[in-house]
């Protein structure tokens, strides 16, 4: 069974979206199943059939985040080089061909949000950070090209 790494903050994202599905969103589906069964004919009822599909749906998600969350294994940042780029690392980068800076956090596939700069360590940008220190610099290939980044400040 393959841990799943994540940040508290991630871990309690998770932890919240599993409890909205089972209690708010649970009931919604049941209500429009509810009201699609009063409709009559269920063989050829759309809203039935809707409501069916969204409760499946749900209850995947459910199994899903319940799985992620048995095998979540929670980064202690304090047991982490702090001078050195791994999950949950903050990164201020020197973009060499812009020139501009960069901040991106390290994060888990699961809380990955690359417009928030919450970038996932399995992302080729990602897998070209870890490990490395500040001052290195650090040539990732990504579909675009290559970018070239030196690493300025890390912090938690």
């Amino acid at each position: 069974m393959e841990r799943v790494y994540l940040t508290r903050e991630g871990y309690e994202k998770l932890e919240q979206e599993i409890e909205h599905l089972r209690r708010v969103k649970r009931r919604e589906i049941s209500k429009a199943l509810e009201h699609a069964r009063s409709l009559g004919d269920l063989r050829e009822n759309a809203e039935y059939n809707a409501a069916k599909e969204a409760l499946a749906q749900n209850e995947q998600r459910i199994a899903a985040l319940a799985d992620k969350l048995s095998r979540a294994q929670i980064v202690d940042e304090l047991k982490i080089s702090p001078d050195k780029a791994y999950i949950g690392a903050r990164l201020i980068l020197h973009d060499l061909d812009t020139n501009e800076k960069i901040e991106y956090t390290l994060v888990s596939p699961d809380e990955a949000s690359p417009p928030k700069g919450l970038i996932s360590t399995t992302s080729p940008v990602g897998k070209a950070l870890l490990g490395h220190k500040r001052g290195d610099t650090v040539k990732i290939r990504v579909p675009a090209g290559e970018l070239k980044y030196k690493i300025l400040e890390i912090s938690r």
